[in-house]
């Protein structure tokens, strides 16, 4: 009984010798592998969680960065679409304006156009009435001759000229020929005769002279016109 009891004093004093021996030397039963691959492992965790938060990092700023440049856009954008709009007010207010300034000018032009004549029509209806109740032909003419220099006057305020193309070279340019005529009196390209004046103001032809042009004498240009043999 009493060999057990110190069998069994020995070995738990034996554990404790072995216990004090761990704790004085606690890595004693840790393997160096195992620990350093528990450290690489755990180095390598945190390697890749620095880079995972890096370019959760980076990828926000890149986000930010697009962001701000969508805001610049819009921003300009808008400022562009107000900038159209104002070109378009402009422009179709400046469109009322020219047409404005169109429709003024055509009526003043008309305006200072028929006021010269005015004067010629009131003359001439007085000159109608007269002809009815005159007696002489003298009355008659000097009414008709009035109203000739009313015309000359209105045509001299607007700048147009009359002209008189007979006995003048005939020019393609002013006249325009409705017919061509021998004569042994007028040379050739001569104009004979007038069937209406030409108008022309400034250097802008309003309307031609009707003329009759002279080919020559009669025979000779019968000789031109005949067949060569």
């Amino acid at each position: 009984m009493l060999k057990k009891k110190k069998q069994g004093i020995d070995h738990a004093e034996k554990i404790e010798q072995e216990a004090a021996a761990e704790a004085k030397n606690p890595m004693s039963d840790i393997d160096p592998q195992g620990e350093a691959a528990f450290d690489e492992e755990k180095h390598a965790d945190a390697s890749a969680t620095a880079d995972a938060n890096f370019g959760l990092t980076e990828e926000g700023a890149k986000i930010e960065e697009l962001e701000n440049q969508v805001k610049d856009l819009t921003a300009k954008l808008s400022e562009m679409e107000k900038l159209r709009l104002l070109a378009l007010a402009e422009l179709d207010n400046q469109r009322k304006r020219v047409a404005r300034e169109l429709d003024t000018t055509r009526c003043n032009t008309l305006q200072d156009t028929a006021f010269p004549f005015l004067q010629v029509y009131d003359h001439f209806t007085m000159a109608v009435a007269a002809a009815g109740k005159a007696s002489a032909i003298d009355t008659i003419v000097k009414g008709l001759q009035m109203i000739e220099q009313e015309f000359t006057k209105a045509f001299n305020d607007l700048d147009i000229a009359v002209l008189d193309a007979v006995g003048k070279p005939f020019d393609p340019a002013i006249h325009e020929a409705v017919a061509e005529e021998a004569s042994d009196t007028v040379p050739q390209g001569i104009v004979i005769r007038q069937w209406s004046r030409g108008y022309q103001c400034g250097s802008r032809l309003l309307k031609p002279a009707m003329v009759v042009v002279s080919s020559g004498p009669a025979a000779k240009a019968e000789t031109e016109e005949a067949p060569q043999a």
